[in-house]
């Protein structure tokens, strides 16, 4: 009798081949890579949507806004540099940016790796759906 545990698969990545190119996010340089997880039609009550996004070097999404929803910015890996209404600050791996109803950001990856950050976006609280 054996006493070795029995081999586990591999765990997939559950993104793997989603990431579709998206050019000019924004206004922002470059194609960046991007998946809906969430949409609001699908996604919890609140949730406008949630996004994994990837910027390779030198991409960019660009200075935007929103209206009445709250966007926040879940930096994953990699480093860059975020603009929230008018200041600029270096983003990297654990950095948690709110931005706020209508309020200015972007974020440009300024490094020679991929930034990989996810975006949740929550409606306005009693917001339609």
């Amino acid at each position: 009798m054996s006493t070795a545990e029995p081999s586990r698969p591999a765990l997939a990545n559950l993104y793997d081949g989603l990431l579709q190119e998206v050019t000019g996010d924004h206004g922002g340089e470059g194609t960046i890579l991007a998946h809906r997880v969430y949409r609001r039609e699908d996604a919890p009550a609140g949730i406008a949507f949630v996004d994994l996004v990837v910027l390779p070097p030198r991409t960019s999404i660009g200075v935007h806004r929103h209206a009445d929803d709250q966007e926040t910015y879940v930096i994953l890996s990699g480093r860059g540099r975020m603009t929230l209404d008018g200041e600029e600050f270096t983003v990297r791996a654990g950095d948690v940016v709110p931005n706020r109803p209508h309020g200015a950001h972007g974020l440009v990856n300024d490094s020679d790796d991929d930034l990989k950050l996810l975006v949740l976006e929550v409606g306005p609280l009693g917001g339609e759906r």
